[in-house]
C-alpha cells in the first residue's frame, strides 16, 4: 500500500501535490513542465490547501521538509498517524 510523505500512513488512495502549485509556476506566460511533487492522502492534502494560500505554498513551503517545520502541520500529522487511513476524516 502507497505511503503519504506528510504523515506517513499506509493508504490506499493518495493524490498529487504539486509542492509548487502549477498555479505559481509559471514565468512570464510559460509553464515550467516539470514542478515536483509529493503523494499525499487525502486528509493532509486538504489541510495543505485549506491551511495556505497557493503563494504561500510557492515561496514558504515548497518541500515536504518545509511543510513539517511549521507547527500548525506538525500538530496536524501528530493527530493524524493515530488515525485509521480507512476514517473518513472532516478537515476544517
Amino acid at each position: 500500500m502507497p505511503i503519504c510523505a506528510l504523515c506517513e500512513r499506509a493508504a490506499p488512495n493518495l493524490t498529487e501535490h504539486h509542492l509548487i502549485p502549477r498555479s505559481q509556476g509559471r514565468r512570464r506566460g510559460t509553464r515550467v513542465p516539470d514542478l515536483p511533487t509529493a503523494a499525499l492522502c487525502g486528509p493532509c492534502h486538504k489541510f495543505l490547501h485549506r491551511t495556505f494560500s497557493n503563494a504561500e505554498l510557492a515561496q514558504d513551503y515548497s518541500t515536504v521538509d518545509t511543510l513539517l517545520r511549521h507547527e500548525d502541520v506538525r500538530r496536524f500529522v501528530a493527530w493524524i498517524r493515530k488515525q485509521p487511513a480507512s476514517r473518513s476524516v472532516r478537515v476544517r
